[in-house]
């Protein structure tokens, strides 16, 4: 498992195998079971997880009770109610299981301290930050100015895996369409 960590992290930035160690003995290895919340709404948000196998949903739940699906989160993914997390607030969102899934856990003191005492983390991090940063600004500027159909389009060319992986109920709640849209879309 420390290893997909290594080789993920060394995506970006190489590491001496003392520098490997003291990073991962600040993350702690949690096996999740389908449909088991890692984060629930309303409570304390322990943990900035990395996915080591299976896949996740992070879940908004509205005044009216409807779930918006915020993101998805597989293999080699970071996740998590990054507000709550980074604030130490209560969760807004949900973080649920849709597969049994494999996660390593690092706590905002850990994060911190990664940071600080190895620089080329601080950097790590920074770089798959702002990736995320890009990938929300795209998919915020998708909603706004992209009908269905395009969505559709962008999310199938940028993550074909979760065709395979996610129901198409959950795929047709991320696009913001019906369930018979998205067949639609996808005939």
């Amino acid at each position: 498992m420390h290893q997909i960590l290594r080789e993920h992290i060394e995506k970006i930035v190489p590491l001496t195998d003392d520098e490997f160690a003291f990073v991962a003995s600040h993350f702690i290895s949690k096996k999740y079971k389908k449909h088991q919340f890692l984060i629930q709404e309303g409570e304390a948000v322990k943990y900035h997880y990395f996915v080591v196998s299976g896949l996740l949903k992070l879940v908004y739940t509205d005044d009216t009770v409807k779930q918006h699906i915020v993101s998805f989160a597989m293999e080699d993914w970071w996740e998590s109610d990054f507000y709550a997390f980074y604030t130490q607030t209560e969760a807004t969102m949900s973080l649920v299981c849709l597969e049994d899934t494999e996660v390593l856990c690092l706590t905002l003191g850990d994060y911190k301290k990664l940071c600080n005492d190895v620089p080329k983390m601080n950097r790590f991090f920074l770089e798959k930050a702002n990736f995320g940063f890009l990938g929300a600004q795209r998919r915020i500027i998708s909603s706004l100015t992209s009908n269905s159909q395009e969505r559709y389009e962008q999310l199938l060319e940028q993550y074909p895996a979760l065709f395979q992986r996610v129901p198409k109920s959950l795929l047709a709640a991320y696009l913001g369409v019906s369930r018979e849209t998205l067949s639609r879309l996808s005939s």
